[in-house]
């Protein structure tokens, strides 16, 4: 019986930011390639611990759910925490009916090209230079929106 075929994805330096995940071998659109695994536990315990890399604070790992709680990758993650933003991605995140959260392609994907998904993060409070320096985007995307944040809605 032949061994399990290889990871689709290794960790290694990126061009967006620090750590990235990139493909090793083509991976087909509608593909699950990885959960994004850590410690479950509240926002607000998640957001009090320290940093993880102090030479980019701001740097997190965390992952909101559904239900309001949050998977801290910062804690007994895995690879997808270096999955990095774009406003052109080629992936997406989903959550099934269990709470897990699973990082599936939009599209084929190439050996060699970096997997990324749109954080669309939320924030509470006012979105001003400050808030929008700490989640500016480097996606480098031809539309980029310049932030990592999600859309403001016009009302």
């Amino acid at each position: 019986m032949p061994g399990s075929p290889s990871r689709a994805y290794t960790v290694r330096r990126s061009g967006i930011h620090g750590r990235g995940v990139f493909a090793t071998r083509t991976i087909r659109k509608g593909m699950t390639i990885i959960e994004y695994r850590g410690q479950r536990t509240t926002w607000e315990i998640a957001s009090e611990r320290e940093d993880p890399d102090i030479d980019d604070p701001h740097h997190t790992f965390i992952f909101g759910l559904d239900d309001g709680t949050v998977i801290d990758a910062g804690v007994r993650g895995n690879a997808a925490r270096w999955i990095n933003h774009s406003c052109a991605p080629n992936c997406h995140t989903y959550e099934d009916d269990a709470d897990r959260v699973f990082i599936e392609s939009l599209r084929t994907i190439h050996a060699g090209e970096e997997l990324t998904y749109d954080y669309m993060l939320d924030y509470d409070g006012h979105v001003g230079p400050r808030v929008r320096a700490r989640y500016r985007c480097r996606c480098g995307a031809p539309k980029c929106r310049g932030s990592m944040l999600a859309p403001t809605r016009r009302r």
